[in-house]
């Protein structure tokens, strides 16, 4: 087994992740294969496995690396919204607008991949989730055989926007459970799903989104007016 420093250790791993994030991306998990990510990186197969037990817990933390960005950049921009219609309206265009442009986002929100990998590596269920010994929650370790595995860095567990449980406290909304309202968003993430098909014609989809986030956003409070700040 090759030994590598501390820094060179840091160094491979942050590669193989970037060549993973780049392949899973372009080809998705069944058309890469880690000899396609090794060479990217420029190392032999075999060093892949000291760093990440299966191709699957590398694009568990590419999956994960992806949505935290994204949860990031939406709470950011949330504080920047002055009504809770604004927040829901930014929060909705700016999901869609990322599962529309980025492959890795359309798996994640779409076609559930964090949880059909985290399922395939622990045979459990999506919510359960071990802690590693140096405190970091994560569901690609799991019971005695833990302290064998790489510390592959990265918390898998499900992660939902907090703002809903201020919207449902508020006279004015009309929907009293803030799963429902989450669930509600996420729905609307599958139109995009229609474009470039028969269900939806290529040239009335954009207007067909834009009536869909007014619809919903309109419906979710009494207070008809939105406003995103524009």
């Amino acid at each position: 087994m090759t030994q590598f420093t501390d820094e060179d250790r840091e160094r491979i791993r942050k590669e193989l992740i970037e060549a993973g994030h780049k392949l899973f991306a372009q080809f998705g998990f069944d058309r890469t294969r880690v000899s396609d990510i090794t060479e990217e990186v420029g190392i032999g197969t075999s060093t892949f496995y000291q760093f990440f037990d299966s191709k699957e817990e590398l694009y568990l933390v590419v999956l994960v690396s992806e949505r935290d960005q994204l949860f990031e950049h939406l709470e950011a921009a949330v504080d920047e919204m002055e009504t809770p219609q604004a927040e829901a309206e930014m929060i909705l265009r700016t999901t869609l607008e990322q599962v529309r442009s980025n492959p890795l986002i359309r798996r994640l929100f779409v076609e559930g991949e964090i949880r059909r990998i985290d399922e395939q590596l622990n045979g459990t269920n999506y919510h359960d989730a071990t802690g590693t010994s140096d405190g970091n929650d994560t569901a690609t370790t799991s019971g005695s055989d833990s302290d064998s595995k790489p510390d592959t860095g990265v918390e898998a567990k499900f992660r939902v926007l907090p703002q809903p449980e201020a919207w449902v406290a508020r006279d004015d909304v009309r929907i009293d459970d803030p799963d429902i309202v989450r669930g509600l968003l996420r729905s609307l993430l599958f139109v995009t799903q229609a474009r470039d098909t028969p269900v939806v014609l290529n040239e009335t989809y954009d207007e067909v989104e834009e009536v869909l986030i007014d619809t919903v956003v309109t419906g979710l409070f009494a207070d008809e007016s939105i406003s995103s700040g524009d």
